[in-house]
């Protein structure tokens, strides 16, 4: 059976993976737009998280399998459409996830000086797309609105002492911008409560323990809360006991910054219960001097909680604002059901609904939520349903199907030319080189032309 798989993220990895192990003559081929693979593990994975990246390594080993083989620089739905690809494969597998973000739907959120989380983090990861968003850093408060990990990702970045970043794989012209930021303060503001906030407690213990930061937490968004998360679930549980205890710190109380012989310069703090009605202009419109709130109250509890406007407002000043409410899936091709109220392509295991031999997994399946193992599992699970498929006789396995040997004619009809992936080793090499010559793990280059050329296409 010939299996292609569109996207080379982790959904897209994992779930080659998964059928190849479990179908000793399955052959897999993997189409990627970018001519470089691994999804958000190259490019949302936060610089200073590097053995997150690991998973690199097992995603190699299924590309060089011999049945697998990987060919980026392809964009499915302009390159070659999904039914071209229905008819040279016996079974597709959409894992492309989610290239463009939730909007807020407020006035402002399009002025100079207001980006989404997204396209920030693109930036400082080196995601061709965000090579040249140039932010303005030069204010000292930002606004991160958002309580997810991306959000403490983005306020750490924008906070971490430099020379730690420069023993990242942080992309060279961020690192340049980040030297001459001005900003020293982040806000993170959500519109439901503490017990509601979905960044994970290694995040939250990293950004409290960055060197010449200081966290800053009202104790009275904590009061009674003890009592409140007594029977949550563990980890909920341990993650508000942290804020608790961090809110209720006294100031200066750290060896850590009586070592350093001055109090932290920088500070970040976390602002609950508050939603955002409106970006507010500067005098010139070139930047935002802060974001009008609307207070809320909580209905209902736990995750299930609702965020109610009280009819207050207030308005909370900066002038970098950071839009972190979540990642959103866009239709790839108007031959794929797709629902557009969920961002996600209608399926049930990862079969699509109405249409026999195509799938989907990962965010595009089931909604851009969780972490890599999360991915993972998900992924098995449509390649399980593909497996299943394939030995149920659901699938027409007719001989006709020649995967890439007819895809191939049409990408050169349209002057296509894929990427494979010992080219991308080439490029991969290049990386690497480059940034052991600055004391990095690698240089990433950020235009697809460059890493074109350096291939010799």
């Amino acid at each position: 059976p010939r299996v292609c798989v569109v996207g080379s993220g982790p959904a897209g990895f994992y779930t080659a993976q998964h059928i190849l192990k479990h179908h000793g003559r399955a052959l897999v081929d993997i189409y990627e737009k970018l001519p470089v693979p691994f999804g958000l593990v190259r490019f949302g994975v936060a610089p200073d998280h590097p053995e997150v990246k690991n998973v690199i390594n097992t995603f190699t080993q299924t590309a060089r399998s011999e049945r697998c083989a990987y060919y980026g620089n392809v964009a499915v739905g302009r390159d070659v459409t999904v039914p071209e690809l229905r008819q040279a494969y016996h079974a597709v597998v959409l894992s492309y996830g989610a290239e463009d973000s939730r909007v807020l739907g407020i006035p402002g959120e399009n002025l100079p000086g207001v980006y989404s989380a997204r396209a920030f983090v693109g930036w400082y990861n080196g995601l061709p797309e965000n090579r040249d968003l140039k932010p303005d850093l030069s204010c000292e408060t930002a606004l991160i609105l958002g309580h997810g990990n991306v959000a403490l990702d983005i306020a750490r970045i924008l906070l971490s002492p430099l020379q730690l970043l420069r023993k990242t794989d942080i992309t060279d012209s961020s690192l340049a911008a980040l030297a001459c930021s001005k900003v020293k303060r982040v806000w993170l503001v959500g519109r439901r409560g503490p017990l509601q906030v979905a960044f994970t407690i290694k995040e939250l213990r990293e950004m409290i323990n960055l060197p010449g930061a200081r966290a800053v937490l009202d104790p009275a968004d904590f009061t009674g809360l003890e009592n409140a998360v007594k029977d949550a679930p563990r980890p909920r549980k341990r993650l508000t006991e942290l804020m608790i205890k961090t809110a209720l710190e006294k100031p200066g109380g750290k060896a850590v910054e009586v070592q350093a012989g001055a109090a932290a310069s920088r500070e970040w703090g976390l602002k609950f219960q508050r939603s955002p009605q409106e970006v507010l202009p500067s005098a010139d419109g070139r930047r935002p001097r802060g974001v009008r709130m609307a207070l809320t109250r909580l209905e209902g509890s736990g995750d299930s909680a609702k965020a109610i406007p009280t009819g207050d407002v207030e308005e909370l000043e900066c002038g970098l604002v950071l839009s972190s409410i979540g990642y959103r899936s866009l239709p790839l091709d108007p031959a794929v059901p797709f629902d557009s109220q969920r961002g996600v392509i209608p399926n049930s295991s990862g079969r699509v609904q109405g249409v026999p031999g195509l799938y989907c997994s990962g965010w595009v399946k089931r909604g851009p939520t969780g972490v890599i193992i999360t991915t993972m599992n998900d992924s098995f699970d449509t390649a399980q349903s593909v497996l299943e498929d394939l030995q149920g006789g659901v699938l027409d396995m007719s001989p006709s199907r020649e995967g890439f040997g007819a895809v191939e004619s049409i990408l050169r009809s349209r002057g296509v030319r894929p990427v494979s992936f010992s080219d991308w080793e080439k490029i991969d090499a290049a990386e690497v080189a480059r940034g052991r010559a600055a004391g990095k793990p690698r240089e990433k280059i950020v235009d697809p032309a460059e890493m074109l050329r350096l291939i010799g296409h």
